[in-house]
């Protein structure tokens, strides 16, 4: 039976302890060995201590008085070091237990996005290279990233969840090579992301869907929502000529998947480039909000033929019929239907597509 964990002592000691312990065994007096190694009794004791860093050619000279190899001596000069720099870290500090709790790290782990660590300090640092910051102090400025991402009055209690949400769609779509941003190429585009909603599987539509936008300038990433993240989509743009569009599947039905997509482009269609937006559930609606939420309305349900959709019979085959000939899949339709009061929120759902993470 082995283990899987590496042994890791919580002590250290210097190569001279090991040099004592051989002398000793050898009956050989310090005197009598620092002459042999040509050094002065101060040289000695700062050996023995762990003062004196043990090079090549010290090395040698241990391995011809005391034997082994050069490289067991050097072996254990570096692991000295290690230990010692690991063991004597300041202990953590409040701020950075509480920083910590802010995060959500067990499902940043889970997901792959955080290294695991044994230790505060190992986590705190996991975590500074995860946001490319060298201070708790430089993240929290980072963090609040506009001024309307601040006035959220989720903004406080969700900061770190949302904060790690959005750091992970910034390293995906650092992946995703994109054309210059194209507010017009991106408008004459949306008739073809549309027709994908009729596509029934993620792995069916979203190549193409990251493919078109891609080519617009914008970079589509699907990030999973970790604790305490309750939000559903994002769009910002991380330079002048690229913009990111974050979606977290976080309902897994196929209307709000496609209502929260449009609405992010209704964002980067209608808002200005130096805006950050974030949705969240329960959150009073903005001025841009609800302009974003009527480009999506709009943009599936044509308001030329809302009027009939809104008309239609609760029953699943007219809403099917209607699904068709206006070119999105039936779950949208019953997702408007039910937004517009003409049908229950626990009315006709199995006509909307479901989806899992795996």
């Amino acid at each position: 039976m082995t283990s899987t964990h590496a042994f890791r002592a919580d002590w250290y000691s210097p190569p001279g302890q090991t040099i004592s312990d051989v002398l000793q065994h050898r009956k050989i007096s310090h005197e009598e060995f620092a002459n042999h190694m040509s050094l002065t009794s101060d040289e000695l004791w700062r050996l023995l201590e762990g003062v004196v860093t043990i090079t090549d050619e010290l090395a040698d000279r241990l391995s011809r008085e005391l034997g082994s190899t050069p490289q067991f001596w050097l072996a254990r000069e570096a692991q000295y070091r290690a230990d010692r720099a690991r063991l004597q870290k300041p202990a953590p500090t409040a701020d950075e237990k509480q920083w910590l709790r802010e995060l959500p790290i067990s499902d940043m782990v889970r997901f792959g996005w955080l290294r695991a660590a044994n230790s505060v300090s190992e986590r705190v640092e996991a975590c500074l290279q995860f946001f490319e910051v060298t201070s708790i102090e430089e993240w929290r400025s980072k963090a609040e990233v506009s001024a309307a991402f601040r006035t959220s009055p989720k903004f406080k209690s969700e900061l770190g969840a949302v904060a790690a949400w959005l750091r992970q769609g910034e390293i995906q779509a650092a992946t995703i090579q994109c054309a210059r941003w194209d507010r017009e190429k991106l408008k004459a585009v949306l008739p073809t992301l549309r027709t994908l909603t009729r596509k029934k599987e993620p792995v069916a539509f979203l190549p193409e869907l990251t493919a078109k936008c891609a080519e617009c300038g914008v970079a589509v990433v699907i990030v999973r929502a970790p604790k305490g993240c309750h939000t559903s989509g994002a769009t910002r743009f991380i330079s002048k000529h690229k913009a990111l569009l974050m979606l977290s599947f976080r309902h897994l039905s196929d209307d709000q998947f496609w209502f929260t997509f449009f609405h992010e482009v209704g964002h980067l269609i209608l808002h200005k480039t130096k805006s950050v937006f974030v949705e969240w559930e329960d959150v009073p609606s903005s001025k841009e909000e609800r302009e974003a939420n009527e480009y999506a309305a709009n943009t599936l349900v044509h308001p030329d033929v809302r009027e009939a959709m809104l008309a239609l019979p609760s029953e699943a085959k007219a809403i099917v019929r209607f699904a068709l000939q206006i070119q999105v899949s039936p779950g949208i339709v019953v997702g408007q239907l039910q937004h517009h009061g003409r049908l229950r929120y626990n009315q006709l759902n199995t006509l909307k597509r479901r989806f899992r993470w795996e």
